[in-house]
């Protein structure tokens, strides 16, 4: 059944996460990028057989909510039509399973199930909260929302990952249209708007990136992903007077070959190199200020550094579950060596 049960589900009652109480709670749990589920035909009836993939697997993607019933159980009868009515309102949100506790004595016990109906919701493969009885309609939906995320987030989530699909594919202006769409829906979706001003950017549509980018530039500092951006929009904004980038690159290279020490124009290089897209070149040169001064300038060179890799780095590439995707070659090798000059 996987290694989620100990520590997270208890002989006596329903397991349930670190931060929370059964039937009861106030926060949200994190969520990072949930799958809606599509309509079904008929209700899934667990059993260990299927326990893995139903719920275990699915959670991973989507919540889960597990009811703990039983043919003979009158109030079992109640909730479970409940339970199907909101799981169609609810349009994807959640998927629900059933299980008989009598047929399926392990996973009842696994659960710590004592009475029923009892009902169990999973996320990322592990139990966070539920509830004993047959609730009425409104604590049901109550219950559900303390978790799940809204509809808005899943349409979000949906347009910025195949966002991310037609970049892989090419099509730049799909991609950048599901992305104002996944913004549209979620303005709260960090994630979706770096991949926005990041496409912008690319595209050199610098004036749309920093409208794209304003509603959050109060945060930003905050926030090192949108951080990143900033930066690189603040290395593009520093290369407005510069009429003619090779010269201004071999005027700077000859500042540095006078005086290896010269931080300032070493960063003006670097900042120029990012602005025109050399990221190795630019970190290369960071990483001359960082071995010779690693807190210069209030850890400019460092936090400069790391920009370049958020900005660089790929979407993870998808992997059979329990698998580590792999990283990016050029992102882990420059991770390597500022790990190796700061922590020298």
């Amino acid at each position: 059944m996987g290694g989620f049960l100990p520590g997270r589900v208890r002989q006596g009652g329903v397991g349930v996460g670190r931060d929370s109480e059964a039937g009861s709670g106030s926060g949200k749990v994190a969520i990072l990028r949930f799958v809606p589920v599509s309509s079904r035909a008929a209700m899934i009836n667990v059993t260990i057989a299927n326990f893995e993939a139903e719920v275990i697997e699915a959670s991973m993607h989507t919540p889960v909510l597990v009811d703990f019933w039983a043919p003979w159980c009158g109030p079992c009868k109640v909730i479970g039509p409940l339970l199907e009515k909101v799981e169609a309102e609810y349009a994807g949100r959640f998927k629900l399973v059933k299980i008989d506790s009598d047929q399926e004595q392990q996973l009842a016990a696994a659960f710590g199930i004592r009475s029923i109906p009892t009902c169990v919701l999973l996320m990322n493969g592990q139990p966070v909260d539920g509830f004993m009885g047959a609730l009425p309609e409104g604590q049901i939906k109550a219950f559900l929302d303390k978790h799940l995320p809204a509809a808005n987030e899943l349409e979000a989530q949906a347009e910025e990952a195949e966002a991310l699909e037609a970049l892989a594919e090419g099509d730049t202006g799909a991609a950048l249209e599901k992305l104002q769409h996944a913004v549209q829906a979620d303005p709260e979706n960090d994630d979706a708007r770096f991949d926005l001003v990041k496409l912008l950017l690319e595209l050199g549509l610098d004036d749309d990136a920093k409208v794209a980018f304003a509603p959050v530039i109060a945060k930003a500092s905050g926030v090192r992903r949108l951080d990143s951006l900033q930066r690189w929009m603040s290395a593009r904004d520093a290369q407005d007077g510069v009429v003619d980038p090779d010269a201004r690159v071999a005027d700077l290279q000859g500042r540095i070959a006078a005086n290896k020490r010269d931080f300032e124009a070493r960063f003006a290089l670097a900042q120029l190199l990012f602005a025109f897209g050399q990221w190795t070149a630019a970190m290369d040169e960071l990483l001359e200020i960082l071995m010779r001064d690693k807190a210069w300038n209030d850890d400019l060179a460092r936090r400069t550094y790391i920009a370049i890799l958020d900005v660089i780095e790929p979407p993870k590439p998808k992997v059979a579950e329990g698998q580590v995707p792999p990283e990016d070659p050029t992102v882990a090798t420059y991770r390597r060596r500022l790990s190796s000059v700061v922590l020298s």
